[in-house]
């Protein structure tokens, strides 16, 4: 019997605030770092939105032994300034041979800095430090070739069976050219809805709701793929940085094996008016059979 595979996530980590400020995503970031605690998984292998590579074709894994935290803006430094990090260098080598071999130039990163995509997640899921699993850090590719961050996805997707918790940060809904921003600005309150959200918005957001809740293995790849030629794709994402991580996800939980496994979503926030924060899982931990 094939051993149980992990759940897969993605998360929309929305705009800075998110750290600081409590949300239906928060809490469930907390339960699901709880429920990854309960199972022991060994530890997280997370692709963000704001580090990709620039060469044609590769990817850089995350390397340095001492990663500092890169400043975050409208967040108190007590939130985050002190919070220990936990790189996975072993790990992260496992990661880049298993790319290699799949035809995918990778190398380490020894001087990565951490972004706010990846450690608000991780401070939000694990509160305690000392309880955060070791954790590596994949680049997307500059190209944003959807393809290609399917095949990354799915080249790791073997970790799943080591107790490993493959995670995308990204965004559901991701503008910033479209976001209404005064109420951040001017009152730190990146909730207030002073309109509802803009039809594009919410017309992309069902889209990809659609996709995630109804399709799944070769067809979740394909429907996420497709999805970057929605007419409202460019309207939902000005750039493609915070939709591909979903890509990767679609490759970790999309071979013919994940057939009928489809994603949940979990919660939801929306901030600055047009930006959805939605936050999607698939598949469930499964005792592993004695």
């Amino acid at each position: 019997m094939s051993p149980p595979l992990t759940p897969v996530h993605f998360f929309s980590h929305g705009s800075t605030m998110m750290l600081g400020e409590e949300s239906s995503s928060a809490t469930y970031w907390k339960a699901a770092g709880d429920a990854a605690l309960a199972h022991k998984v060994r530890g997280i292998v997370i692709m963000g939105a704001h580090w990709d590579c620039k060469s044609d074709s590769a990817v850089q894994v995350s390397m340095n032994p001492e990663p500092t935290k890169q400043p975050v803006a409208n967040v108190h430094s007590s939130k985050y300034v002190d919070y220990k990090l936990k790189p996975d260098l072993a790990t992260g080598k496992r990661c880049i041979d298993l790319l290699n071999k799949a035809g995918i130039h990778a190398s380490g990163n020894e001087t990565f800095q951490w972004i706010h995509d990846v450690f608000l997640v991780l401070i939000r899921m694990f509160p305690d430090p000392n309880t955060m699993p070791p954790t590596t850090i994949i680049s997307s590719n500059a190209h944003y070739d959807p393809h290609f961050h399917v095949r990354i996805g799915a080249a790791l997707r073997p970790l799943r069976a080591e107790n490993y918790l493959l995670i995308g940060s990204g965004g559901a809904v991701h503008n910033l050219y479209r976001n209404i921003w005064s109420p951040m600005l001017l009152y730190k309150d990146n909730f207030a809805q002073p309109t509802p959200p803009e039809s594009w918005a919410l017309e992309f957001r069902q889209a990809f709701k659609d996709v995630v809740e109804q399709t799944s293995g070769p067809k979740l790849r394909r429907g996420l793929t497709r999805l970057m030629k929605h007419p409202q794709y460019r309207d939902a994402h000005a750039t493609d940085d915070h939709y591909i991580s979903a890509l990767f996800v679609a490759g970790a939980v999309g071979h013919e094996e994940d057939e009928g496994v489809k994603a949940k979503m979990m919660a939801e926030d929306w901030e600055l008016t047009n930006m959805c924060n939605s936050q999607f899982t698939w598949g469930q931990y499964v005792e592993a059979s004695a």
